[in-house]
């Protein structure tokens, strides 16, 4: 499920809550689609969010997939994780890539954390929220890695871009 498009007005918030911190917009955008998040999302789903390379969490400060679930959690009444579905090795930035070259990049980049059975006990499915989706290559790979859970798996973007990569 995808939210927005990436164009215009939410491309726009969407920069300045990544690049400058500021998040009235984009919360706008979440208070939005609450109706649409409660008819797509049940109380039994387990929000996880992309995880993002340490090195990137360090400089930027924030954990944009994981703000995106705990505000999303909070406004649906679902649960969220950061510590179930883990990032492997240091990957190139996909921005800086084409569509082919993205998809080889992230191809081994996701596993589950070694306590995951005890940390979904009581879940029925979850759904993996990343805050942009372009090719959807790194959506894939993470819900790949999530195959192993044995629960139905979903992905939310909060906005798709239009360009093909």
């Amino acid at each position: 499920m995808n939210l927005y498009t990436y164009q215009g007005p939410v491309r726009d918030a969407i920069l300045s809550w990544k690049l400058n911190g500021h998040e009235a917009a984009v919360g706008w955008l979440l208070q939005s689609a609450i109706p649409r998040l409660k008819q797509e999302l049940p109380a039994d789903v387990l929000l996880l969010p992309v995880p993002m390379p340490l090195s990137r969490m360090r400089k930027s400060g924030q954990h944009h997939a994981a703000n995106l679930c705990h505000w999303i959690a909070d406004a649906v009444g679902c649960h969220w994780s950061w510590q179930i579905l883990r990032r492997q090795g240091e990957q190139q930035r996909q921005s800086a890539l084409s569509g082919e070259a993205r998809r080889k990049n992230l191809r081994k980049a996701f596993i589950l954390s070694d306590d995951y059975r005890a940390r979904i006990e009581g879940i029925r499915s979850v759904c993996i929220v990343d805050d942009i989706m372009t090719t959807g290559s790194t959506l894939h790979y993470a819900a790949r890695a999530c195959n192993r859970l044995g629960v139905p798996v979903s992905v939310l973007s909060l906005a798709r871009t239009t360009q093909k990569r």
